[in-house]
């Protein structure tokens, strides 16, 4: 009787031992876990300020001048044509829109296709 009372105890205990040595286990998993998010989150923040040093409109124009020889538009240059949505449609169905952007002004008649 007292072999079989003293098994049981010491069945407890190990059953004990080993679900604290899980909990610690966990935990050092979660630590790793909380800094691998911060991590993760610092680099998110680095990765949005670049986006937005990248996408800045004077960078753009920058970029574009520089390096690809643009200008700004001078007056008469750029031509603003709004459509109507209840004009009719000379577009065929399933064709897609094709709209041309132009120096100066259209000549009559031309059309897109």
């Amino acid at each position: 009787m007292k072999i079989l009372a003293a098994m049981a105890v010491m069945s407890l205990l190990l059953l004990y031992v080993g679900e604290r040595v899980d909990v610690v286990r966990v935990g050092y998993h979660v630590e790793r876990l909380k800094l691998k998010k911060v991590a993760f989150q610092r680099e998110h923040d680095e990765l949005r300020v670049t986006v937005s040093k990248l996408t800045s409109p004077e960078r753009i124009e920058r970029a574009a001048t520089d390096r690809l020889g643009m200008v700004p538009a001078r007056q008469g240059q750029v031509i603003l044509v709004r459509l109507e949505p209840d004009a009719p449609s000379d577009r065929k169905p399933g064709r897609p829109e094709v709209r041309l952007a132009s120096h100066g002004p259209r000549e009559p008649g031309l059309r897109t296709p």
